[in-house]
């Protein structure tokens, strides 16, 4: 008997934009996933930058983006834990809370590169899945020199098309998936606030508003 899979999104998401659903969905229908839970970080270990906004209003932002989605959702396990956010600490969380589940976490090329600086990433392989999917600018088979060789026969290319066999989970922990990705970042939706220019189409309606309302990024 298959396992529910159930994948998740993290990140800064300073601020969540149309890129990230894009890919959530794409991830969420190539992979039958269950669900997928958009996690914001609280402080994220690989950035340090003075225009991340508050964990509440990146927190607020997601909610927003997601509540029409179904199948996403959004979770503040990292921000109600107020302290670094690592991946092994979120999987601890959510395994305890679905022990019977698959857990698959997304993330674009780009992140991956440099996966061997996350803590504990040895343990993450074993004890969940990887999603990498592609990114502009970048080649999806760069993820495959980030892993030490001893990891080669656990990457699996999933291509465009077919579902994603249960033995194929068994024996492989990094799964290649080429998408369609949207040409979208939060540095560029940034810099457009900043300049006064349009952010429509970059982010949800109900984000647009928020950032306005609250007059996030504008200085």
């Amino acid at each position: 008997m298959s396992k529910e899979r159930i994948g998740l999104l993290g990140g800064t998401f300073n601020p969540v934009h149309n890129g990230h659903l894009h890919a959530a969905e794409a991830v969420r229908r190539r992979l039958g996933l269950r669900r997928v839970l958009f996690i914001p970080s609280y402080l994220p270990p690989h950035k340090q930058s003075t225009e991340i906004a508050s964990p509440e209003d990146r927190y607020a932002m997601v909610q927003l983006a997601v509540k029409d989605h179904s199948g996403f959702e959004a979770s503040s396990m990292e921000i109600d834990a107020q302290e670094t956010s690592y991946a092994i600490i979120t999987l601890d969380k959510v395994q305890a809370l679905h022990r019977d589940s698959r857990i698959l976490f997304i993330l674009g090329i780009d992140a991956f590169l440099d996966f061997e600086t996350w803590r504990s990433y040895r343990e993450l392989l074993e004890r969940c899945h990887f999603v990498v999917i592609s990114r502009p600018g970048y080649r999806l088979d760069d993820a495959r020199p980030a892993l030490p060789p001893a990891y080669a026969e656990t990457i699996f290319d999933l291509g465009t098309d077919g579902p994603l066999a249960e033995d194929i989970l068994e024996r492989c922990r990094v799964l290649l998936l080429p998408i369609d990705a949207l040409d979208i970042s939060s540095t560029d939706i940034r810099h457009r606030i900043r300049l006064g220019q349009p952010i429509s189409g970059l982010v949800p309606d109900t984000v647009e508003f928020y950032i306005h309302k609250k007059r996030l990024y504008q200085e």
